[in-house]
């Protein structure tokens, strides 16, 4: 399957590629139901895209080594998840485990994420003859949203557990109306 990742194909990774379209269809109704953010709506695009990408290649049974490549991108979701779930419980950014998380998260998104991604773009451009238009045409859109997605959530990451630390400045608080006379009156 490594030499070919259009046509050549096993059980095993038919339905690695089978259940992942599983999760993203399960992942994007929770989201849905429970989660109504803008980065939720991000990452429902996100799930869009991959279900219609894996769709095909699980119902044509082709581009089945393409789709594990690039299920490599997930690797750095353990890290994206881990960090979520850090800032949920209340991690401070500067806990030496938040911080050896981040450095993980940068680490397996260069080369999980960006790097895969930019190997699937060339892969993809150097086969386009060996690939009918409309999977051509899926696997392009697909491609170049999750990319520029991937490229923007990398910098928003960086900046948040990288960037300048602000000093929090505490301002007093302005009490009421109420408050303001009786000082006034006292």
């Amino acid at each position: 399957m490594g030499e070919d990742l259009i046509n050549v194909w096993s059980v095993t990774a038919h339905s690695l590629v089978a259940v992942s379209i599983g999760y993203f269809i399960y992942d994007f109704f929770d989201m849905a139901w429970n989660n109504r953010k803008r980065s939720s709506y991000e990452l429902m695009i996100h799930h869009t895209l991959v279900i219609s990408c894996f769709g095909l290649a699980v119902m044509e049974r082709r581009y089945i080594g393409y789709s594990v490549v690039a299920l490599l991108v997930e690797v750095n979701s353990i890290f994206l998840h881990t960090r979520q779930l850090m800032l949920i419980q209340g991690f401070s950014k500067d806990e030496f485990i938040y911080r050896l998380n981040s450095l993980m998260n940068i680490g397996t998104f260069l080369v999980f994420r960006i790097l895969t991604l930019g190997w699937m773009t060339r892969w993809l451009v150097i086969h386009r003859d060996e690939i009918p238009t409309l999977a051509y045409t899926v696997g392009s859109i697909g491609l170049s949203v999750i990319t520029l997605m991937s490229i923007i959530l990398f910098f928003r990451i960086l900046s948040s557990d990288f960037g300048r630390r602000r000093k929090k400045t505490v301002v007093p608080s302005c009490g009421s109306i109420e408050d303001e006379k009786k000082t006034k009156v006292l």
